[in-house]
Order: structure tokens, then sequence, then C-alpha cells
């Protein structure tokens, strides 16, 4: 099941948090930078996992400690060049086959690759629900325009259902900047 927000993704009650990265070890924008300040202990993996190759488009991995479960969902190779959506499709289709081996119940995610990736949420969206929207026992909600992330953390929000919206902008809004 699919339920399509609004709202801050760090307020959400999804057992797994998605945080859309490259494949070279930099946090340096957006959605992912948020997770850097808030998780030092994620990036310092993610960073490892780079130098050692072992971060690929296409090959999302699970990071948790004992506050948070993070998706780390490569959504392009190098930090300075855009997503492709042929890398989003290839995570997903692994999502889709490996929910239940990495014990994902319920996932929170941005627009995957549509804010500093470059990508149109109108061709992101329909391979989110191609590959995840007939899934029965994995619960997904997508963060389609994300808030300030200053708002209350997951433990004081809930999610709330929301029109659909353009999140082109996500995440910059994510951190509060304009729309360029």
């Amino acid at each position: 099941m699919i339920t399509f927000v609004t709202g801050n993704l760090f307020s959400s009650h999804a057992q797994v948090l998605t945080n859309t990265v490259n494949c070279v070890g930099v946090m340096g924008k957006g959605v992912a930078l948020e997770f850097k300040t808030r998780y030092p202990e994620l990036f310092a993996d993610y960073q490892a996992r780079c130098a050692s190759d072992a971060v690929r488009v296409g090959q999302p991995y699970l990071w948790e400690d004992d506050k948070v479960q993070v998706l780390n969902f490569p959504t392009k190779q190098h930090w300075r060049h855009p997503s492709q959506l042929d890398w989003i499709e290839a995570g997903l289709k692994y999502l889709a086959n490996h929910y239940t081996d990495l014990g994902i119940h319920s996932l929170a995610m941005p627009p995957l690759g549509c804010g500093n990736g470059g990508l149109s949420w109108s061709e992101v969206k329909p391979l989110i629900i191609k590959y995840l929207g007939d899934i029965p026992d994995l619960e997904v909600y997508v963060y389609e325009s994300l808030a300030k992330a200053t708002q209350p953390d997951r433990d004081s929000q809930s999610v709330k259902e929301a029109p659909d919206t353009n999140p082109g902008t996500a995440a910059r809004s994510a951190l509060g900047i304009s729309p360029a």
C-alpha cells in the first residue's frame, strides 16, 4: 500500500526512513545533508562503504542503530551528475525483491531523484507505484512535498493524507530553501 503525504519525512512513524544518496560518499545537499546532520554514524558508515565500492545504484541498503533504520537509496553515481530514471527503477526493483530479507514492513521516502537529482516526479511516481504499490505487507509513505526539516521529529507528529503536489523542489523545501 502506498500513501502519498506531505510534511516532514523525519516525523514519519514508518519503521524505515529513506535517504537518497550518491555512490561517492558525499551528503552535501538536500535530504542527504539532513540525514548526515541528524545521524553522523550513518554518514561514517556510508563513507566507508563508498570507499570500498560497496554503494551502487540499483542496490539500496539498510543501516540501523538503536534509534532509527535508514534505507540508503543510491539515485546517482556522483553528486555532481543528475540521477537517471533507470537507476531509480533498478533500485525499486531491488527493494521490491528484497524488502522481506531486509525486514522492512513500513517505509517513508522522498521523491526519489527529483530534488537535486533533477528527475521529473511525473516519471518517478509511476515507477514507485509499479514496483511498490501492489505489495500487501509493505506500507509505503511517499513525501511528495517535504515540509521544512525543522518541524518536530518522528515521535511528535503523525502522517497526514495530502493532495498530489509537485515534488520537484522537495529537497530544497526540506531545508527551507525557496525554489529556484
